[in-house]
């Protein structure tokens, strides 16, 4: 788990068990602009989001995650408590039904682009929340 820094940018969240994969995420998304923080489980995001939430811009999340509930659990949470916070939800085994993903989520397959990455944050996020590298 990664501890914010006080930097201006804005912060995303990176939730994957798979800890090549919350590298790669991670990479892409600081090299979008982000300050990142990172989870490798449902219950380790919820514990990020209780203490950062008011700094959280963006929840990147997998699925299938071991432990209490999954990534489409934890998109509806967030969205729930936390409705500031924009959503993009990643599976390469799992399609959302049609209430898995809360309203303003977006979801991708992966294995997943930097450019599939950017071009669905763009797309959630509102347009003044957005670091300099996505506003190009």
């Amino acid at each position: 788990m990664t501890l914010p820094s006080s930097s201006d940018a804005p912060c995303a969240l990176v939730v994957d068990d798979d800890a090549l994969i919350l590298m790669d995420a991670t990479s892409i998304l600081e090299d979008a602009g982000f300050e990142v923080l990172e989870a490798m489980n449902v219950t380790q995001a919820m514990t990020v989001l209780g203490e950062h939430h008011d700094r959280v811009d963006l929840l990147f999340t997998d699925v299938q995650m071991p432990g209490d509930g999954d990534g489409f659990d934890l998109a509806r949470r967030t969205a729930e408590k936390w409705p500031h916070i924009a959503i993009v939800v990643a599976s390469g085994h799992v399609k959302p039904g049609d209430d898995d993903l809360p309203e303003g989520a977006t979801f991708i397959d992966k294995p997943f682009s930097s450019n599939l990455i950017r071009h669905h944050v763009r797309i959630t996020m509102p347009a003044e929340k957005h670091p300099g590298p996505l506003r190009k």
